[in-house]
């Protein structure tokens, strides 16, 4: 059983997270582990149709956002790693500056002191020079900075298509394949993801 942790933060994008734990629940190897900032709970109401339970409750394990204590701020609870989805520009300030004020930036900085993945999906444009040193730092410490940038070789109809396609390749990092993921010359899956269009408010 591999573990994961998902973390969402107060950037938009929110439904690159949620899309992540939805196609997570069908990967039966995978434990997902949640951390919600208080500004991604308001952004899962301002961008989605989604309830801030519902959202809660495609995870295995939920933590709390201040809870330093929790399993996953210590290094001898072994996990995969962990995505941050969508990661703002103060997560990664956090990240990149070793600043553990909380679960999210303490979670990371543990997964990068023990050599694990850490996938951060940041959500800023355009960006000045303090954006771009922080994504370098952040790189030299070990995280692999992933903005959503959207492809369009696999045809996307839909937003949802848009989304869906960035989530799976986000999952690649970690070595995890829901077999979802249109590749390049590759005749790939439908373009059908077989999950609900994530909509706004």
């Amino acid at each position: 059983m591999k573990r994961l942790i998902i973390a969402m933060t107060g950037a938009s994008g929110i439904v690159y997270g949620v899309r992540a734990l939805e196609i997570l629940r069908d990967v039966e190897d995978v434990e997902t582990h949640l951390i919600l900032s208080s500004s991604a709970a308001r952004t899962i109401a301002e961008e989605t149709d989604y309830t801030l339970d519902g959202v809660r409750g495609l995870a295995d394990v939920l933590h709390g956002y201040k809870d330093i204590g929790a399993s996953i701020s210590s290094g001898s609870f072994r996990t995969a790693g962990m995505l941050v989805a969508p990661c703002s520009v103060k997560t990664l300030s956090g990240i990149a500056n070793c600043y553990d004020d909380e679960l999210v930036v303490r979670a990371a900085d543990v997964c990068l002191k023990e050599r694990r993945r850490v996938v951060l999906m940041f959500r800023e444009t355009p960006l000045h020079a303090g954006h771009i040193e922080l994504m370098a730092q952040a790189t030299r410490n070990g995280a692999i900075v992933m903005p959503p940038v959207p492809g369009f070789y696999n045809r996307p109809k839909t937003i949802d298509d848009l989304v869906t396609q960035s989530a799976g390749r986000a999952l690649d990092l970690f070595g995890i394949d829901p077999h979802i993921v249109k590749r390049w010359k590759d005749a790939g899956p439908d373009q059908d993801s077989g999950f609900p269009p994530v909509t706004r408010a």
